[in-house]
């Protein structure tokens, strides 16, 4: 059986489905035809292996509770180590319906109310969000824009400074960076590993993007030393790689004991269990057989980054693209035409018709910059770059 969704070009119209990037604008403050590129999933037709897969249950007819057996981690962690060269052990393995449900619950497991929980800034709001709705201290090594190299880095000496200052008990690092899309490279990694060993602060990694590096291959956290393995949480999930995320299954690594069981006794006191049979049955259809679909379309949308990079270059003065390595996020710099992060919001929604997501959600490191989605038929990435350009 051959896979039969390669065509990333059709525009697949998705309004009139309760989706939310096309059906919920106006509750959310919106005009009702305004062009989403914001949330990060995808409007592409996922596998058709997974396609047949959800068919299959959907036609038997019965949704009862369901489990996970043997062949699912078996599909899994032979994703993980055909994409990374990572091996993973099954007694490692919790899953939960989302890395965000995942962010909270670690949040909860590794430290105590009041105790500091550190991100870098401008980054994926619910990390933020996880940390203050638990009543923790909110403590940001900002990332740093190095202007020469139109790239983001890494403040160590803050890095350590914060934690020591604020005695932080847990790291939540984004890896692949949403949204400045750095794909940290193996010594960045190591470092902030060395000194999180070093303070005894746990590691949660969310590597949800991982599967879309393009600048370099991306590095498991955890797979860098034993003794990262056994201090971090790795965040894994189908949801960006294969556009599942309504099917809500994330995959959680976590090679220590002590930190396994801490974190299920979260999972437990939220009342998590049984997992959607749906989701179960796409994880697995898509790790055993979605690889050509997924080339295809890390192709496609890396043709798409290509694109934005080409028409802010030529098209759209004073904006330009950060420079990007992972994701299918782009990082748009519009601080050269002077706006205020409000006015910059308000020309692009209202004249342009727009709807990305503005930097100012990602923290105050983040205004000035506007985050769009590439994971579209190009003729919509196209309408939406020259939507741009006519009112700036």
């Amino acid at each position: 059986m051959a896979e039969r969704n390669l065509d990333f070009d059709t525009v697949i119209d998705r309004r009139g489905t309760n989706c939310i990037k096309y059906d919920f604008a106006k509750e959310r403050g919106y005009p009702e035809n305004v062009l989403p590129l914001w949330v990060a999933d995808m409007d592409f037709k996922t596998s058709s292996y997974v396609e047949d897969a959800l068919k299959e249950i959907a036609e038997r007819g019965i949704y009862g509770y369901s489990d996970t057996k043997h062949d699912y981690f078996e599909a899994v962690s032979g994703w993980l180590k055909y994409r990374h060269g990572w091996s993973v052990e099954e007694r490692w393995l919790l899953k939960t319906p989302g890395v965000v449900n995942a962010l909270t619950m670690a949040v909860k497991a590794y430290s105590r109310e009041g105790e500091a929980v550190m991100i870098q800034s401008p980054v994926y709001y619910p990390f933020g969000e996880a940390v203050r709705i638990n009543s923790r201290k909110l403590v940001s090594n900002d990332l740093i824009l190095n202007e020469k190299t139109n790239s983001y880095e890494i403040d160590f000496d803050d890095f350590e400074k914060k934690i020591v200052e604020n005695n932080v008990k847990l790291f939540l690092l984004c890896s692949p960076h949403n949204p400045v899309s750095r794909v940290w490279t193996k010594e960045e990694l190591e470092r902030m590993g060395d000194i999180c060993l070093k303070h005894g602060v746990v590691v949660v990694a969310d590597e949800i993007h991982s599967d879309f590096d393009f600048a370099r291959k991306h590095t498991v956290f955890a797979s860098i030393k034993t003794e990262f393995a056994q201090n971090s949480v790795t965040c894994t999930a189908p949801s960006k790689t294969f556009n599942l995320a309504s099917l809500l299954l994330s995959n959680i690594f976590i090679p220590n004991d002590n930190l396994w069981r801490k974190f299920q006794k979260q999972l437990y006191a939220a009342g998590i269990s049984q997992l959607s049979i749906f989701g179960i049955a796409a994880t697995q259809a898509a790790y055993t057989h979605g690889r050509e679909w997924y080339e295809s379309m890390k192709r496609y949308v890396g043709s798409n980054l290509d694109f934005i990079r080409d028409f802010t270059n030529t098209e759209l003065s004073g904006v330009k693209l950060i420079n990007h390595e992972g994701t299918y996020l782009a990082w748009l710099d519009f601080r050269a035409l002077g706006f205020s992060a409000d006015e910059l919001d308000k020309r692009i929604v209202e004249k342009a018709g727009l709807w990305l997501d503005s930097g100012k959600i990602f923290g105050k490191s983040g205004e000035g910059f506007q985050r769009i989605n590439a994971a579209c038929p190009r003729k919509t990435l196209e309408e939406a770059m020259n939507r741009l350009k006519r009112v700036l």
